[in-house]
């Protein structure tokens, strides 16, 4: 069995304390439902149900908070937990005794003999989610348990306008032109509106939007003899009619119990089928699954680049998919997710981001294509299956002849069988940021890793080829042509390591994290004394417990904290913030130069095993996006990161199955 995640009084000590971590669950369709472990929302984008209503961007916050209290002996307890725009707070982490998470979260409350066990979970593939207290009264005297949901209706990232109302209509919730089903075995009583004004600390610090509201126009209740048991269920969902579906007279709570353990059979199977044996290994395989959903546009699956924030793009999915999918042994998803992108190839390219409704994809990234011909081939390496090969391939030779003749975007190949990519203010490799007419990281020319990239792929080609029973003396002769050149071009022998990007600027010889990519990828071109001072150098300048920089801090434009506004943020990104995701290339080329002897693999299990405090912290079994380049102690940017989820996936992968 994978990690339970247990988390004590001593977790929550402040009310600040409480604030900083949460639980994630998802839907496969781009819903979840995410709040903190004492149950209060410190984000815009925190809701218990936030549902997704055209797979997997459509997403609508319908209900943001829970308002929880308790009657005993004429005295009233609140259980929940939130901070509020005016600066007060409701402090129910005080009578939380508890809070758990594997595939559900669990809180457990003690008030004076009253003890309160609430679980949650989402319906997989639907849009329901379930609520249920089981109330154990140990005292002589009645008690009340009562639970007021707070509603937005509204689209992710935004909140009620003033003249929305919310309406009952027996199970129905109706607002915004968006409809609610509520099936509960509780007392339901209608109240005035009430409209509640939050403080989002975790927006705020980071210059986001930093109050929000909602409203609610009902409350559920349940009372509970003296020395009695009783169970409050909730079940929500939301369908295009906005009825009630057909579900043979089960009960509220029958419903409820059926999606609670529904969800851990689910996950239960995707951790058998994955068959890690390291602890973080089985837990990660299952947060794994909580990025890939539905894209209805496509008819297929799609990887989700992080959350809470951000949606699916074709890059994060390539860098994504060989963790995600191949060495969780969800090929299924991982073929559906290549098939799609391979439909929508368009001149050698992929597309960055999917349209939605009648909206064009956009192309701007010149390592999605390339890292595409990679997926195929590490798919192919583990299934076996040479018919996908078969059916790729057509889509991989045109992306090689685009890039040789060249493309939009500024992606060619030059004379010297290298790719240069991006001009103008378009930035096309991973480090994108772009603030106004301000590139803070430029790389137009020819970037390291792209072309570590182009070679694998070049090389992949040729082995396709010659499993296809075809010569692919081509794709050999212009790889020899690339690693000639790039060799000659890169390598920096006074600093023993590689160049950023050849530019002809003072961004060329500068130290960044990109240059592991070279050394890898399953194909490779230095010898193998380069191949070790660049690990060793990355290790020097770069490394961190939880992940690389992305700039050695010796550098004069080097930023040691990441937060604040906007513009703050971005200049910050990639100038020596911490990413968790290249932290795996880091962990695969260092077991890579030392041969994979069994003294490597116990040196990077040691190295990984704190990975267990970065899944403790901000969100729950997951791994973030970024964190502060300096001092890296607090999780920053989505707290739960797809590719840096599945590249750490990949080295247990390494160390398990190598």
């Amino acid at each position: 069995m994978s990690r339970k995640w247990v988390y004590g009084k001593q977790d929550w000590k402040t009310y600040e304390r409480g604030q900083e971590n949460c639980y994630l669950m998802t839907n496969g369709l781009g819903g979840f439902s995410s709040m903190t472990m004492t149950g209060s929302v410190s984000r815009n984008d925190h809701a218990f149900f936030m549902a997704c209503t055209k797979a997997p961007n459509n997403r609508y916050n319908m209900v943001h908070r829970l308002a929880e209290k308790l009657v005993v002996g004429g005295r009233e307890y609140v259980l929940s937990s939130q901070e509020f725009a005016d600066g007060s707070r409701e402090e129910g982490y005080r009578f939380l005794s508890g809070f758990s998470y594997q595939d559900t979260p669990v809180w457990r409350y003690h008030v004076n003999g009253v003890e309160i066990c609430k679980e949650a979970a989402l319906e997989h593939g639907e849009n329901r989610a379930a609520l249920c207290y089981r109330i154990t009264n140990r005292t002589r005297d009645s008690v009340r348990f009562t639970v007021t949901p707070f509603y937005q209706f509204t689209p992710k990232g935004s909140e009620p306008e003033a003249n929305q109302r919310f309406a009952r209509k027996g199970s129905r919730i109706e607002s915004n032109g968006l409809c609610l089903t509520m099936e509960t075995d509780g007392d339901v009583e209608d109240i005035p509106e009430i409209t509640e004004t939050y403080y989002y600390s975790y927006d705020a610090c980071d210059g986001r939007r930093e109050k929000g509201s909602a409203r609610a126009c009902h409350r559920i209740s349940v009372s509970v003899d003296g020395g009695c048991d009783a169970v409050l269920s909730v079940v929500y969902g939301i369908s295009q009619d906005c009825g009630i579906s057909q579900d043979c007279g089960e009960s509220p709570r029958e419903k409820a119990e059926k999606i609670i353990e529904e969800l851990k059979t689910y996950r239960m199977g995707l951790e058998y089928l994955a068959g890690f044996q390291d602890e973080n290994a089985r837990a990660l395989s299952k947060s794994a699954e909580q990025f890939v959903a539905n894209r209805e546009s496509t008819g297929g699956r799609t990887i989700l680049a992080g959350f809470p924030f951000f949606e699916d793009w074709g890059r994060d999915t390539m860098i994504a998919l060989p963790g995600v999918c191949i060495s969780a042994r969800r090929y299924e998803a991982a073929e559906s997710i290549l098939r799609t992108f391979a439909a929508y190839e368009r001149k050698g390219l992929m597309p960055n981001l999917f349209p939605e409704g009648k909206n064009e994809p956009m192309y701007n990234t010149v390592d999605a294509a390339l890292l595409f011909i990679n997926c195929v081939w590490l798919y192919y390496e583990a299934s076996g299956r040479m018919e996908f090969v078969r059916e790729m391939y057509p889509v991989m030779e045109r992306i090689i002849e685009n890039y040789k003749a060249g493309t939009e975007y500024g992606i060619r190949m030059d004379g010297d069988s290298l790719i240069s990519a991006g001009r103008g203010l378009d930035q096309v490799t991973w480090m994108d940021v772009r603030v106004g007419d301000i590139l803070p990281t430029p790389r137009h020319g020819k970037p390291v890793e792209v072309n570590a990239y182009w070679y694998n792929a070049l090389r992949i080609m040729g082995e396709c080829s010659h499993l296809m029973g075809r010569t692919g003396e081509e794709y050999d002769i212009l790889a020899e042509k690339v690693k000639a050149s790039f060799e000659e071009t890169f390598w920096m022998e006074e600093k023993h390591c590689l160049k950023d990007v050849a530019s002809g600027t003072k961004a060329d010889e500068q130290i960044r994290c990109n240059q592991i990519w070279a050394v890898s990828m399953p194909f490779t071109m230095l010898d193998e004394g380069k191949e070790r001072q660049v690990v060793d150098t990355v290790f020097e300048k770069l490394y961190t417990p939880y992940g690389l920089r992305t700039l050695d801090p010796g550098d004069p434009e080097f930023w040691p904290h990441y937060g604040g506004e906007v513009l703050k943020r971005d200049l910050a990104y990639h100038q020596g913030t911490v990413w968790t995701y290249p932290l795996g290339a880091y962990y695969m080329a260092y077991l890579k130069v030392n041969g994979y002897s069994e003294d490597a693999k116990a040196h990077v299990r040691g190295q990984l095993e704190v990975m267990e405090s970065a899944m403790r912290e901000g969100c729950i079994g997951q791994l973030p996006e970024i964190y502060d380049g300096e001092n890296p102690v607090s999780s920053k940017g989505c707290f739960a990161q797809a590719w840096s989820v599945g590249e750490i996936l990949r080295v247990y992968e390494k160390l398990e199955r190598a």
